[in-house]
């Protein structure tokens, strides 16, 4: 019996260090595509249908896995209300950080998730990054079913993201991120800690629509 026990202690040993070996490549597959919060918005009216988009570029020879960031109401699509670029990088294995970038005049890029060429000017040198507003994003495994759910979970740290939108001092950001959802929960604060913005409930829901 204790050889049988330590055969399966062994195998699922196994298993989760052969998951492990591409668990970046899963990240950034999770994050890359389309997303959409319409269904959430039909089910609680305190949501708003938003359409997300994520897409990968190629940022000269910085490190990481860079994305486009573009974010819109589902009924204005064609005038996003946030852009940016994150940078996602590899700190161990299991441990990863989202770190993010402005840029001047981003309206001139609108679109660019479906047409990348539009992005062909804007260089390194060109970005800011938001200190502060990194995303630090933990791998976690859980059993669904049957079978092995992968996830991400991150969060900013507790005060270090000023913002300055509609009164706030500082924003937080929580994430859950996996193969068909990204749940996103985004909150401005004031000095005195009273939320200001951002959805007050929970995050918003981002279901998967193309890869």
């Amino acid at each position: 019996m204790k050889r049988i026990i330590l055969v399966l202690i062994l195998f699922t040993s196994i298993k989760s260090q052969a998951q492990l070996e591409n668990i970046y490549g899963a990240l950034t597959s999770y994050m890359t595509g389309s997303f959409s919060s319409e269904a959430q918005s039909k089910i609680d009216s305190n949501f708003y249908d938003i359409r997300l988009h994520m897409t990968p570029i190629k940022m000269g020879q910085e490190i990481g896995y860079w994305l486009y960031v573009e974010q819109a109401m589902g009924t204005m699509q064609d005038k996003p209300y946030r852009q940016r670029l994150y940078q996602v990088v590899e700190i161990t294995t299991g441990k990863y950080e989202s770190r993010v970038y402005e840029f001047e005049k981003p309206l001139q890029y609108a679109g660019a998730w479906k047409d990348i060429s539009k992005l062909d000017s804007l260089t390194f040198e060109k970005l800011t990054q938001r200190e502060g507003c990194t995303i630090s994003l933990q791998y976690k495994d859980q059993i669904i079913d049957g079978k092995y759910e992968n996830l991400f979970i991150g969060a900013t740290g507790a005060t270090s993201c000023s913002s300055s939108l509609r009164g706030a001092s500082y924003a937080t950001s929580e994430v859950v991120i996996s193969s068909n959802k990204l749940v996103s929960w985004d909150r401005g604060w004031d000095i005195d800690g009273k939320q200001v913005w951002g959805a007050v409930k929970s995050g918003y829901a981002f279901d998967k629509i193309s890869d």
